[in-house]
């Protein structure tokens, strides 16, 4: 029988720590070619709405599963989340239904994971500040993932909506800014968490040696970064073929300008001046692995309930 685990039960088997080390082998592994993964599979359900379907294979774990997710920009105006998702966990001995469980906060925490290994390669060892661009559940969420890799001394958020911005500061204890300009100027590391369509980081704010994290803008047709800026910055991805076909901020220019994907060796700062982007589109993979962490873990504790 399936085990069925909720979004509180998820929460409760999944800390950050240990979330950020699975995502750093799942990237390994990834970029290894040892997993199985089509790129996802994206249907458009009306203006900024769209449902995709992301499987994956992990032979060498072994997991097997998919995640069903859901963006839909009109959500905001209903003050429901933009992102719904489903992950479902399959026996890869049998393919037999293993688990359902509430891929919201899997989807939440392991983006952030992702970008905390990101700012672990590729941040100077030194940063000290970090700007946050956007104020929703992926800044709390970066905000604790990126507090596991580094100690930073100041933090600063702006977001397009004043409201959540505030409450966001409130929160967490970090600093208002203005604007995204005065956010992000002087800033070591610089993470757009806004769900934008249209450029809110440019080239002129960006001093050298910064570490920049976008994790949106996941469609051809969005951009979330100043081109100036792309073309000036050494940039990483978690994976080249999807970055090649999904993102906006980096098909113009290419896969050559792709330095490594983030499970690559190749993946790491060379001097403290180079401006450094990832690029993250999010991959089945990483909620697959975070998945199979999680019901491992229900298994053991007896958490979940089963159908």
């Amino acid at each position: 029988m399936p085990l069925f685990l909720t979004e509180a039960d998820v929460r409760a088997l999944l800390p950050m720590p240990d979330l950020i080390e699975a995502m750093d082998s799942a990237m390994t592994a990834f970029s290894a070619r040892t997993v199985v993964q089509p790129l996802r599979t994206v249907l458009q359900a009306g203006d900024r709405r769209f449902f995709a379907m992301m499987p994956a294979f992990a032979p060498s774990t072994p997991a097997l599963g998919a995640k069903l997710v859901t963006f839909f920009a009109t959500n905001t105006e209903r003050g429901v989340p933009t992102h719904q998702a489903t992950i479902l966990l399959l026996a890869p001995e049998t393919g037999a239904l293993e688990a359902i469980m509430d891929g919201c906060y899997i989807t939440e925490a392991r983006t952030a994971a992702v970008s905390a290994v990101s700012v672990r390669k590729l941040a100077r060892p030194d940063a000290a500040v970090l700007a946050i661009l956007g104020s929703g559940v992926q800044a709390r969420s970066h905000l604790e993932a990126f507090s596991h890799v580094r100690q930073f001394r100041e933090v600063r958020a702006w977001s397009p909506t004043a409201k959540n911005l505030h409450a966001f500061c409130d929160e967490t204890g970090v600093m208002a800014a203005a604007s995204a300009e005065e956010a992000v100027r002087g800033a070591d590391v610089v993470a757009i968490v806004a769900a934008v369509f249209e450029p809110i980081l440019f080239d002129a704010w960006v001093a050298p040696g910064t570490h920049v994290v976008s994790i949106g803008a996941t469609r051809p047709e969005f951009r979330e970064m100043d081109p100036a800026l792309v073309k000036r910055a050494r940039v990483f991805a978690d994976s080249r073929e999807a970055a090649m076909k999904e993102s906006g901020d980096l098909i113009p220019f290419g896969d050559a300008h792709i330095i490594a994907e983030l499970g690559e060796a190749a993946c790491t700062r060379t001097s403290p001046e180079e401006i450094t982007i990832f690029k993250s589109l999010g991959l089945a993979i990483e909620d697959v692995a975070a998945a199979h962490l999680t019901v491992s873990r229900a298994k053991a504790a007896g958490k979940g309930i089963q159908l």
